[in-house]
């Protein structure tokens, strides 16, 4: 799964990475994004790409309960095309999570060791989700939301969970964010675990555990937590 990142730059400095126009005007230095929080997220409109504000977790419009929201903030690559929740999002509203790293929570017996993924060089990685609208009732107002897509784990996330989200590299990015392009066979295979794409993992400490905590310390380096021994 995939249930905190970091979005450390400006909005600026991604929409320059990404070809995208700044529609979102953010600073950055988040370092503990969680479901239901905005974020910054990439779109294809018509033949501009924009970096805009989303909410994390999905509510298609029909949907009743705005608090599907804290269920919906992954999506399955096995089932994505033809979930109920996610098939109309994945055959036209694609979009791309840009993200420093994201934690993932490594078991060591009793203990849980929070994890940073990054890449080796520090540059972003390019989530796959998929995005929608909802018009609340009362207001009149649209509320877009996002969702991140994630599958088995490649040989380097294996030891360390039993999922992981999917990531695109850059030559992918525009079929991706493509809204004509509604192969279900192509889009698959963009979702399958790819071991060429390079990643590190390093131990960081518990504060992360708390989503109201943010800070450039959330990320520092972290001797790991020692497991409790088993009783016999």
């Amino acid at each position: 799964m995939c249930g905190r990142f970091t979005q450390q730059r400006p909005t600026s400095e991604i929409a320059a990475i990404f070809e995208a126009e700044d529609i979102a005007d953010d600073p950055g230095g988040r370092f503990n994004v969680a479901p239901t929080d905005p974020a910054a997220v990439v779109v294809q409109r018509d033949d501009t790409r924009a970096v805009v504000g989303y909410r994390w977790g999905l509510i298609p419009g029909w949907a009743d309960d705005p608090r599907i929201a804290s269920r919906s903030f992954n999506a399955r690559a096995e089932s994505v095309a033809t979930s109920p929740l996610f098939r109309d999002a994945f055959r036209r509203r694609r979009c791309l999570v840009p993200v420093d790293g994201f934690y993932e929570w490594l078991r060591d017996g009793t203990k849980r060791q929070p994890m940073r993924i990054h890449d080796p060089a520090e540059r972003p990685l390019a989530l796959a989700g998929l995005w929608t609208g909802r018009q609340d009732v009362e207001s009149g107002e649209w509320h877009r939301t996002f969702t991140i897509v994630t599958t088995r784990p490649n040989t380097f996330m294996a030891p360390i969970h039993n999922r992981m989200p999917v990531v695109i590299p850059p030559e992918s990015w525009a079929a991706w964010l493509d809204p004509t392009v509604r192969d279900p066979g192509e889009l698959r295979a963009l979702l399958e675990p790819r071991d060429d794409v390079e990643l590190a993992a390093y131990p960081v400490p518990p504060l992360v555990n708390n989503v109201r905590n943010n800070g450039p310390e959330l990320i520092d380096h972290a001797e790991p937590v020692e497991a409790q021994p088993r009783l016999l």
